[in-house]
């Protein structure tokens, strides 16, 4: 079986040009990574091809297991492209196959597996280890991506931007762990927030599954789901980011510009804390609000976080109320301070949705009445799936869940978030059902920002909440359809996780892999995906709207690596995995 196994994958790459010089060359395209049994099974085949048929022959036999008429043709929304759906859901057997439509001379080979995209879900949360800032990564734990400690951040100075009284400019505070937010060797509040809160919630979902999931990492065997071991290492970096004294939150924990391209143990720049911030006040009392309520059931073995947790939001929650509009502004503090700060802004000029999260959590976590104003002011902000400047999805979820098993005294109100989840689920499906990739990505151009396949994985989790609502498996196929586009069913031919399909990216804008003389990149990590704005200024060789992506380190506008991508990529296959068993 392996040997049929690697034949199958050097045939799938014979007969399926994804790497073809036109974009528009016949062509299969599908998830790379296998199908589930009892799930969608859907291709693509891209050109403007005639009318045909397609077949499904098992791998190393003659025998045709299943033969359909290839979909109709259909022009993209968002490329020059057009494309027929082959559907092959009916096709349930577990084993290797080809997908052949032999008028084209055009075929690919899938594998039908219950363990389908097991080894993917592990290495997306797997990533996390490998971007950890402190502490040297051992072989036996990161394989040939071992590496040296990276920064200590034991001795972070007080930019004068942060300064207080009690913290005057040029104080030494100690800002140890978390994770490098992106390509670069920062870390950021608000993106770490986001982040956290979507593994936190992936969590609150599918605890049995993530309860019994082993990642060996250096914490595996300590009795704390590895997923919560994870979110940990982010999580007590960020209690450091907030001014004990008066319950501030500071933004970043930064170099005052980006470091070049060398491993992270190399560059002795010294590192800043950036001006408290009512985003980071705000996402911080978010995050931690949640988190008591997550570590609650582990208060045994990690005693007294859940309380250090619930009383960091309630004291940001504060400091948030006395300076409710302190808007992250990097042109203005470099106007007034030195050094000039050069990196990652995340800067966000509308605090409503921040407002919202907020007291979503800490009304979930507390059940205090003080919180009910915010979440029902909040019941006006526009339904969006969840991204840094974006968190209000986050806080609806949040409700929906909590609210199925207690009362938080806002019946009405609760309801009408789960409606609000529904329709923007059912909004999706729409969108799958007119596009040329039979997914609910690309129903608008706007799908295709910086972090496309973030945009997929988001939309898919509003999706799978839909289904744990109501149980509809059009849900939940939905959400498989925006996994099938991260893992390959897209208009580029790539499987955009590192290190898995035949075609995966091999130079992402991520520092430690293309310094670290390794040739692959460390697996696991989601690259952004196509994105038409091209800030980067790199060459592309196609530049329509979903074709808009190049596999090039130059390339950070759309090949670069992101916590906030990834998190909801890791909430995605796992959900998939633990709700088709």
């Amino acid at each position: 079986m392996r040997l049929q196994a690697t034949a199958l994958v050097l045939l799938a790459n014979c007969l399926s040009p994804a790497a073809a010089q036109k974009a528009d060359t016949p062509r299969i395209e599908h998830n790379q990574a296998g199908f589930l049994p009892n799930r969608e099974k859907k291709a693509v085949l891209i050109g403007r091809t005639p009318e045909a048929r397609f077949h499904v022959v098992r791998y190393g036999t003659a025998d045709t297991v299943l033969s359909s008429d290839c979909g109709p043709l259909k022009a993209s929304q968002h490329s020059s492209l057009s494309t027929r759906i082959l559907d092959f859901s009916s096709l349930r057997s577990e084993g290797d196959y080809l997908l052949t439509v032999p008028s084209l001379g055009l075929a690919s080979g899938f594998r039908v597996s219950r363990n389908a995209m097991a080894a993917e879900a592990l290495a997306s949360l797997k990533a996390f280890y490998h971007i950890r800032v402190d502490g040297a990564q051992e072989a036996r734990h990161a394989g040939r991506w071992h590496r040296p400690a990276g920064h200590p951040d034991t001795a972070v100075s007080i930019h004068p931007s942060a300064a207080s009284a009690a913290r005057p400019a040029g104080t030494l505070i100690r800002s140890p762990g978390g994770w490098y937010d992106a390509g670069d060797y920062n870390k950021y509040v608000v993106n770490s927030s986001v982040t956290v809160g979507t593994l936190l919630s992936a969590y609150e979902d599918f605890p049995a599954h993530f309860d019994t999931l082993r990642t060996g990492i250096p914490e595996s065997g300590d009795d704390v789901p590895a997923l919560l071991d994870e979110v940990l290492q982010n999580l007590r970096w960020m209690l450091t980011m907030q001014d004990p004294l008066d319950g501030g939150v500071y933004h970043k924990c930064t170099n005052a510009a980006f470091d070049g391209t060398v491993m992270p143990g190399v560059t002795k720049l010294p590192r800043y804390v950036v001006m408290k911030s009512t985003a980071a006040a705000l996402d911080l009392a978010a995050v931690t609000a949640q988190a008591a309520r997550v570590f609650e059931r582990f208060r045994d073995r990690l005693p007294g976080l859940s309380d250090s947790c619930l009383k960091a939001a309630r004291l940001a929650w504060d400091w948030a109320e006395r300076n409710p509009s302190v808007i992250y502004n990097q042109d203005s503090i470099n106007r007034l301070h030195e050094p000039d700060i050069k990196t990652g802004t995340y800067g966000d000029g509308d605090l409503s949705d921040e407002w919202f999260w907020a007291a979503a959590e800490m009304l979930a976590t507390t059940g205090e009445k003080r919180f009910t104003e915010r979440v029902a002011r909040g019941l006006s902000i526009p339904v969006r799936p969840v991204s840094w400047r974006s968190v209000a999805m986050a806080g609806c979820h949040s409700l929906v869940r909590v609210g199925r098993v207690k009362s938080l005294g806002m019946p009405s109100e609760v309801t009408e978030m789960r409606n609000r989840i529904l329709r923007f689920a059912d909004s999706l499906l729409s969108n799958a059902a007119r596009s040329a990739f039979g997914t609910p990505m690309g129903g608008s151009a706007s799908d295709f920002e910086w972090g496309s396949n973030a945009v997929a994985a988001n939309q898919a989790v509003v999706l799978v909440n839909a289904h744990l609502l109501t149980g509809k498996a059009d849900y939940l196929d939905g959400a498989l359809a925006n996994l099938d586009h991260i893992l390959g069913r897209n208009a580029t031919g790539y499987c955009f996780l590192t290190g898995f399909g035949r075609r995966s990216p091999m130079h992402i804008h991520h520092r430690p892999s293309e310094a670290d003389g390794v040739p692959e990149p460390v697996p696991g990590l989601v690259a952004g995906g196509p994105n038409p704005g091209r800030e980067d200024g790199c060459a592309y060789p196609f530049t329509e709207t979903e074709t808009s992506y190049v596999d090039d380190y130059c390339s950070y506008a759309t090949n670069e690596v992101a916590i906030n991508w990834n998190a909801p990529t890791v909430y995605l296959l796992h959900a998939v995995r633990a709700l088709s068993r």
